[in-house]
């Protein structure tokens, strides 16, 4: 029976993955130090399903103060999920928790993983490592040239990663995630923001002239990938996780008044500091080497998020 960490088991992702672990007899250590970028009461929600459940273990701690060699003394594997989110959040004083957070928080734990025979060392990078790209999916060989100080510090646990991979041979495989969505998805996303303002009936802000495309992956396919790196990722590897279903915010906007029934009232704002105008992810090296195949719609995702929307406003 593995025994997996994941950090930022807590979160929209990390929770979901913890879950699947979990339910496939894995044992799971789950570490969370419950940051304030939004409600602890989401994060506590998220681990309800958890609690007490056999095989799983949890601990609230910062990997950047506590200490963290006891954590992967025990363990097969370590999925590193645990980072500060938020692109526009990320500039000024601000940066300092990015650094902690994204850069010394997963040092630390490679550190303390070099004299451990890990299966993998799973790091979850983001889309925004690549900044602006021209049209076209991207491949993970593309330059690399970040436009926000949060796609900065994603990139330097990358570099990191391959350090410690070449100097000490852990077994480092990183994926860039691109825009996950989903049940349990972060307040201060666009997907959940919008659903919510739908269903209550208040305009929604959109920033920019909504042309601006995503390459929008469902968080159950991001965990499939998540859980397939760790079982096939080739050492030192970089995958890509997209979704297949590129659209521009406007079109998710048009699909979401359809669900609902009536379309969303919508402000358009300035462009903000830090967002690139497309993503699209070129998955050819996780379809071939992992076996990734995202199998959700968007439609039926997006209704999947919406009634689990309307069951938490509904208490």
């Amino acid at each position: 029976m593995p025994r997996y960490l994941v950090t930022g088991a807590a979160g929209f992702i990390g929770s979901h993955l913890c879950e699947r672990l979990v339910g496939e007899g894995a044992r799971v250590l789950g570490v969370d130090r419950f940051s304030p970028y939004y409600g602890r009461d989401e994060k506590e929600a998220n681990l309800e399903t958890l609690r007490g459940a056999e095989g799983f273990e949890f601990r609230e701690m910062d990997l950047c103060r506590d200490p963290v060699e006891d954590l992967v003394s025990d363990v097969d594997g370590v999925f590193h999920l645990a980072a500060q989110a938020g692109v526009r959040a990320s500039w000024g004083k601000a940066f300092s928790v990015y650094l902690d957070d994204n850069t010394l928080a997963i040092q630390r734990l490679l550190e303390a993983c070099r004299d451990r025979p890990l299966r993998a060392f799973v790091y979850a990078s983001s889309s925004s490592v690549y900044g602006e790209t021209p049209e076209g999916p991207v491949r993970e060989d593309a330059v690399l040239r970040p436009v926000s100080p949060y796609g900065v510090s994603k990139l330097s646990g990358e570099h990191l990663c391959h350090l410690y991979h070449r100097n000490f041979g852990i077994h480092t495989v990183t994926l860039r995630y691109f825009t996950v969505y989903g049940p349990r998805q972060r307040p201060d996303m666009a997907f959940r923001r919008f659903l919510t303002a739908g269903i209550e009936g208040k305009p929604i802000s959109v920033y920019g002239d909504g042309e601006q495309s995503r390459d929008f992956t469902f968080s159950a396919d991001a965990v499939e990938g998540t859980r397939l790196a760790m079982m096939k990722g080739e050492a030192g590897a970089v995958y890509n996780l997209g979704g297949g279903h590129r659209a521009t915010v406007n079109e998710v906007i048009g699909l979401m008044g359809e669900i609902q029934g009536t379309p969303l009232e919508v402000n358009y704002e300035s462009d903000q500091m830090g967002d690139v105008r497309h993503t699209w992810a070129d998955t050819s090296l996780a379809r071939g080497a992992l076996g990734f195949r995202p199998q959700m719609d968007l439609r039926e995702g997006l209704e999947a998020e919406r009634n689990w929307i309307l069951g938490r406003l509904k208490g």
